[in-house]
């Protein structure tokens, strides 16, 4: 293992190396065997291998098991081509098509990026997607290129009712996910992207194909007990809201702009993205000067006990691809199982 993996799973085995490339060919080889075009199966391979080398191994390779049964149930439409449309309210959107969200955000983030260029601010709405990857990946390429953006996403509870609304001891809303991203100072874009829950969905299925223990305190069993078994949530549990009331009342935004503002939602939920050109704020190097007194300010601060350094989000991704020198860990077991997948379908 090339560098240590930050990861919230307790594994029950051990972990394999794996080349970045290798790892690409051979997911981009399984989506296209199912039915993915070539160029949608290599977009969707690259960034589930990239989010892997930044350490988020809950939207990293994993998902290729994931998308395949979705996929093989009909949930999601493997031959999907996302596309701008403009609604009958002169509004525009961007068109999942039913298909793996990943390429539809890739095109909301570029749509929105040019829309903003031009009025110095848009919103979109992007419906009728599968799981959308790591948006820490759109909003950091967005930041790169001088703009702040704002998306969350939610609006289909009664399928995934995932987190227990603060207070309560059953799954009632999905995760609902926020991200923001705006440039930096020296070392990069700052980004936030987390779920509304304590952890996301997708360290709850990570945890269940490595065959490991959850984080303590993060996910009830069906009658309300804290557990660590993944199982537990499958069978009726739920996952916790993060910071209690505040990360509740994130998620209960997040749908009620997902399904009240956005309407009915299709697969796994709607989202609004927010572009706004922040060099029409303020010049360049202006923006980046300040923004790293503020960043450096807060690195300097002493640590807590327990604690090595302050990080800012974004930064722990961007040095985790670093140090992983073009290599993925993955647990063994979730490897084995993607190898599996691909010799079944070869």
């Amino acid at each position: 293992m090339l560098v240590e993996v930050r990861s919230k799973l307790t594994l029950k085995g051990s972990r394999i190396d794996v080349c970045a490339d290798k790892a690409i060919v051979l997911l981009a080889a399984i989506l296209k065997r199912i039915g993915c075009a070539d160029e949608l199966a290599r977009e969707v391979a690259e960034h589930l291998v990239d989010t892997s080398l930044c350490g988020m191994e809950s939207h990293g390779v994993m998902r290729t098991l994931q998308y395949a049964e979705q996929f093989n149930t009909g949930y999601i439409d493997p031959k999907a081509v996302p596309k701008v449309v403009t609604t009958a309210r002169n509004t525009q959107e961007v068109d999942g098509g039913g298909g793996i969200g990943i390429p539809a955000m890739h095109l909301a983030y570029r749509h929105a990026i040019a829309a903003a260029q031009s009025t110095g601010i848009s919103a979109l709405a992007i419906r009728n997607v599968g799981h959308t990857g790591r948006h820490g990946a759109f909003a950091e390429a967005a930041a790169d290129e001088g703009f702040l953006t704002i998306c969350m996403g939610g609006g289909n509870r009664k399928k995934w009712r995932q987190v227990a609304p603060y207070g309560g001891a059953q799954g009632m809303l999905p995760t609902n996910p926020w991200c923001i991203g705006i440039p930096g100072g020296t070392r990069g874009p700052v980004v936030l992207d987390f779920a509304t829950s304590k952890i996301s969905g997708g360290w709850v299925y990570a945890a269940r194909s490595a065959e490991a223990l959850l984080p303590e305190d993060c996910v009830i069993d069906a009658q309300g007990n804290p557990t660590r078994d993944p199982e537990d949530y499958f069978n009726g549990g739920a996952i916790l809201p993060a910071g209690g009331h505040k990360g509740y009342a994130l998620a209960l935004l997040a749908e009620l702009i997902g399904e009240a503002m956005l309407g009915p939602s299709t697969t796994e939920g709607n989202w609004l993205l927010i572009a706004v050109d922040a060099h029409r704020m303020r010049e360049s190097s202006a923006l980046s000067g300040a923004a790293e007194e503020v960043l450096e300010e807060l690195r300097s601060c002493p640590p807590a006990p327990g604690f090595e350094r302050v990080e800012i989000p974004g930064e722990r991704e961007r040095e985790h691809r670093e140090k992983s020198a073009g290599v993925v860990s993955v647990p063994s077991e979730t490897w084995r199982q993607i190898i599996a997948l691909y010799d079944s379908l070869m």
